[in-house]
């Protein structure tokens, strides 16, 4: 009869006559106990794990109440694409006293290259609605991937919705009352929301981030500087015989730079508008030589803590996604994680009269742009 029962309750559970055989056949039932605290186990966990909306409110309900307020100025850095934005970006990652903005800031609107423009008489969901980086979203679901052709991806845990909440009390309880104000909160609430980030914790002297081309537009960069008076803007400056290449090989929808005459105007522009930015800014503005950034990483990364008011770390000398090694953003062959000197000799690939052509249009800029710029 007990053998009945025994069998009737375990058919429930799934479970077949050669389990109740071998639990019933151990000596003073000890077998039956540990397969019934066991079962016991299995179920709490599997009721624990299917409630997944209970673990989402819980993790909101922890990070609204501990998160840390973030109100370090941003370290900007920008110039036109294919110049060593993302590597710099990289090499920052993982410093114990940066919040490393994780390849590239997009708050920009309506487009990226553009400065937010902030009316403090609307309401904070329309703040978050222009600052919010959609991105997020892609790389939440899918992890972070620098494109179609590499081969690792890097997970990247981020609740949009966590963000929003933060960013929404943040501003209920302290208020807006300046630019800076919500740009604190949206920062702030950024870096709660990234789950999974390995450098959460300290002080943090600066936020640095990457977004090229902001700082070309005039009044891009004096609108940085109003939110952020004590901000940073670093920009770097590639050989154009090395940039060309590079750029016009870049695979986008829509590259703007496979015209040689049209890529050197632009390249032009920005070696212009980094010497106006020096001009205008002195001190707070870095010219770097992307040459140097590859050959004499340790000099310039050691410059750069000095900038930021930073302790130099070996971390600094390693490109990093979350301080994973990452690979190049190349338009190129991939390489394995790290520097790529390679990335000095793309003139080679050019035919004589594009050299010329090169030549020709930059020469002048670029003599100028160099001597602003840092020798390490």
């Amino acid at each position: 009869m007990i053998y009945r029962q025994l069998m009737d309750g375990f058919a429930k559970l799934t479970l077949g006559r050669s389990t109740a055989d071998s639990i019933i056949a151990e000596e003073g039932g000890v077998g039956l106990r540990r397969y019934c605290k066991i079962r016991l186990r299995s179920r709490m966990l599997d009721r624990e794990c299917r409630a997944n909306t209970g673990y989402v409110e819980a993790l909101h309900d922890i990070y609204r109440k501990h998160h840390a307020p973030v109100s370090a100025p941003l370290a900007l850095i920008s110039q036109i694409q294919r110049s060593g934005g993302s590597l710099l970006s990289q090499l920052f990652d993982g410093h114990p006293e940066l919040h490393a903005h994780p390849y590239e800031l997009k708050t920009g609107y309506p487009k990226k290259y553009l400065w937010p423009k902030i009316d403090l008489d609307d309401s904070p969901e329309h703040w978050f609605e222009v600052l919010f980086e959609e991105n997020v979203i892609k790389d939440f679901r899918e992890g972070y991937k620098k494109g179609p052709n590499y081969d690792t991806t890097f997970p990247f845990v981020f609740l949009p919705s966590l963000q929003r909440e933060i960013f929404l009390q943040v501003v209920a309880s302290g208020g807006a009352a300046s630019m800076r104000d919500v740009f604190n909160a949206y920062m702030g609430s950024y870096f709660a929301a990234w789950l999974n980030n390995q450098n959460r914790c300290g002080e943090k002297k600066f936020i640095t981030a990457f977004t090229p081309r902001l700082a070309t537009p005039e009044d891009n960069v004096e609108s940085f500087f109003t939110v952020y008076p004590d901000g940073r803007l670093i920009s770097i400056v590639r050989d154009p015989r090395n940039w060309f290449p590079s750029a016009s090989r870049h695979k986008t929808k829509k590259n703007k730079y496979r015209d040689i005459t049209g890529a050197l105007m632009q390249w032009n522009k920005n070696t212009q508008a980094m010497l106006r930015n020096k001009r205008n800014y002195g001190d707070r503005v870095c010219i770097l030589r992307f040459e140097d950034l590859i050959n004499a990483t340790e000099s310039v990364m050691r410059h750069l803590a000095g900038f930021l008011g930073i302790a130099f770390d070996p971390i600094l000398l390693t490109p990093t996604f979350n301080k994973s090694p990452i690979k190049a953003n190349t338009s190129f062959k991939l390489e394995t994680p790290g520097i790529m000197a390679s990335t000095l000799s793309r003139y080679t690939t050019l035919k004589d009269a594009e050299l010329e052509i090169i030549d020709t249009m930059t020469s002048a800029s670029y003599r100028a742009v160099l001597a602003e710029a840092v020798a390490p």
